[in-house]
């Protein structure tokens, strides 16, 4: 049975920045869990950073990919650059996804760490732009398909696929 990566927040850990989740209140989750299916990771926590935290967005409207490459930095309100932890937390989360043998990945999006069809655009404006985060590149340049909660539809078809 196909194992997936999914975000902590996503089922109802008190894992974001804040301290609060996004719980995905999806009966799909409920059945994963059930079957033992969802290997659950908060990429962030994973690498240290504590609850709460303070908020981090990828600087000058870049993506993860330009972080993993070096051309990019995360830091966070108080200018603290915190790159090295984000990097460090999306290769703990590719490491568990190629333990579990998770070739797919829910995340939460909007994230420095786990956005994938959006980040935030680094002003701490509210701003956001297209683009993924961290973990979501790290994952995808291995081959992890990566989905947000709103195609969780996608991913059960996905899984569906796979299997027959």
């Amino acid at each position: 049975m196909q194992k997936i990566l999914v975000s902590a927040c996503l089922v109802g850990q008190p894992v974001r920045y804040d301290g609060a989740s996004r719980r995905v209140r999806d009966p799909l989750i409920g059945r994963w869990l059930a079957e033992d299916r969802l290997v659950i990771v908060c990429p962030e926590v994973a690498a240290g950073l504590g609850i709460p935290r303070l908020p981090a967005e990828i600087v000058a409207r870049r993506s993860g990919a330009d972080v993993l490459a070096g051309v990019a930095a995360i830091r966070d309100t108080r200018g603290n650059d915190v790159t090295a932890v984000f990097v460090a937390s999306a290769r703990h989360a590719l490491a568990l996804a190629i333990a579990g043998g998770c070739r797919h990945a829910l995340l939460t999006d909007g994230s420095p760490s786990c956005g994938s069809t959006f980040i935030y655009d680094g002003t701490f404006s509210g701003a956001d732009h297209p683009g993924e985060g961290v973990t979501a590149a790290l994952l995808r340049a291995h081959g992890v398909a990566v989905y947000t909660p709103d195609r969780i539809g996608e991913l059960a078809a996905a899984l569906d696929d796979s299997q027959g």
